[in-house]
């Protein structure tokens, strides 16, 4: 168990300048907070990691893999070198290729500040100069397609068979499902031409998440979004944005929704509100979910579908990033449940190689993300109960995880450099997502403004 009142050092950046500054997690009474003081700007706090499993027990120490490529020279230093510099700890498991900056929803929480003053779209050879960066930089790794909303993008099918051209085995869709609810046909465009799997937005199981996050109530077109996937053989993961007070009550309903659309949902991704843009001052702690009160949520709302326990840190990122688990949809002629499937093992303290864990990471969601070839399929001929769970464990395995990306209250420098998700900049650099779309407390980039120039 943590000490009370153990600190451990590391560094961060003060929300007003994005200056460097030095910093501590402080574990007082079963909560850890992130603690650093600006020599202008005065001292700041905040939550990132509430309740149990215990804080330092979850931490896993890991070897750092560098970039085979650095394409940046240290400089100024973390965070302000990326592209990336020889001083990151973790090569890429998927590339953000960012291919619109419009977008047909206005959210007020919104990584990219879509819709506000878009950019042009950068052009079918923009994105293809951009994959081909990626895949120098950092061979075949698993590709998102985001914005932006890109299914504005009318060409939009022609760029995932592009991406799959270029070599890159997984190509995922990052969408709010709009257009692929309402037009017909869309979505079986959007597989033929290659694509595997859909990150879909989806914020709750009643319209009141969506009037409040999204400003319409939306429900009926992520369900439609939902089947029509499902229809064409693309695989979907429900991604839920957590904020408290709006869809926090929500979660197990998502979920077992999630589960009761197996196989062709293939997962449930929650993301805890993080928060970008203008903001007068600190976000309130209240206004905060860390990920042990995911778990902890979960459970409570799922009726026994999952357990708290059931969660394991991630092999890849840094452990304070997210947790996940895997599970068996059982039907069992009723309703569906989910059977944890084994834990991984291994000693804990000692460091394992970043490289392994991203490699791990990117074969996992390429092969789970997807929807398994035949999994609609029923079985051919007579089948004994071991062919039954056999050819069930292929198809019907449900993934279950989160991810806590930063902000300028909570970037904590070593969680960056142990960072997978890395944005394709227009510029070409790769550059570490919560790096990519940090902003100052009066909404000023670190890297988006400054990257902004693209080639035609």
């Amino acid at each position: 168990m943590s000490a009370p009142g153990a600190a451990q050092p590391t560094a961060s950046v003060c929300p007003v300048c994005l200056e460097v500054v030095p910093a501590r997690r402080e574990t007082v009474g079963g909560q850890t907070r992130l603690v650093k003081a600006c020599p202008r700007h005065g001292e700041f706090s905040t939550p990132i990691w509430r309740g149990a499993p215990d804080f330092a027990g979850w931490l896993r120490p890991k070897t750092p893999s560098q970039p085979a490529a650095p394409a940046t020279p240290r400089a100024r230093g973390c965070p302000y070198d990326c592209g990336l510099c020889p001083d990151h700890g973790q090569h890429t498991c998927t590339a953000l290729v960012e291919v619109t900056w419009r977008c047909n929803l206005a959210c007020p929480l919104c990584f990219a500040s879509a819709g506000e003053a878009p950019r042009p779209d950068p052009s079918p050879g923009a994105v293809a100069r951009l994959l081909e960066g990626v895949m120098r930089q950092s061979g075949p790794c698993n590709i998102q397609l985001s914005g932006g909303e890109p299914t504005v993008r009318d060409d939009l099918p022609a760029l995932v068979a592009l991406a799959k051209a270029a070599g890159f085995p997984f190509v995922q869709l990052n969408t709010n499902g709009l257009r692929i609810a309402r037009e017909e046909g869309y979505a079986q465009a959007l597989a033929a031409a290659g694509l595997d799997s859909a990150f879909l937005q989806f914020d709750g199981v009643t319209q009141g998440p969506y009037e409040a996050l999204r400003g319409q109530p939306l429900l009926e077109d992520k369900l439609a979004a939902i089947e029509a996937l499902a229809r064409a053989g693309v695989g979907v993961v429900l991604v839920p944005t957590v904020v408290p007070g709006v869809n926090a009550a929500e979660l197990g309903a998502i979920l077992r929704l999630g589960v009761e659309r197996a196989p062709g949902v293939r997962g449930v991704h929650f993301q805890p509100v993080s928060y970008f843009g203008r903001h007068p001052g600190p976000p309130a702690d209240a206004a905060r979910i860390t990920l042990p009160e995911v778990m902890a949520a979960l459970e409570a709302q799922s009726g026994g579908l999952v357990r708290a326990a059931d969660f394991s840190p991630p092999g890849c990122e840094h452990a304070l990033c997210s947790f996940n688990a895997s599970y068996l949809v059982d039907e069992d002629g009723g309703p569906a449940h989910l059977t944890r499937l084994s834990r991984g093992g291994g000693n804990c303290c000692a460091p394992r190689p970043a490289a392994e864990g991203a490699d791990k990471a990117k074969a996992y969601v390429a092969r789970q993300w997807a929807t398994p070839r035949g999994a609609a399929l029923p079985m051919a001929g007579p089948a004994d109960d071991l062919d039954r769970f056999l050819a069930r464990a292929r198809t019907h395995i449900f993934a279950v995880s989160a991810m806590a990306f930063q902000d300028a209250w909570t970037l904590d420098l070593e969680r960056l450099r142990g960072c997978c998700i890395h944005v394709a900049a227009p510029d070409g650099r790769l550059v570490p997502f919560c790096a990519y779309n940090l902003t100052a407390m009066d909404g000023t980039p670190l890297y988006r403004s400054t990257s902004a120039r693209h080639v035609p």
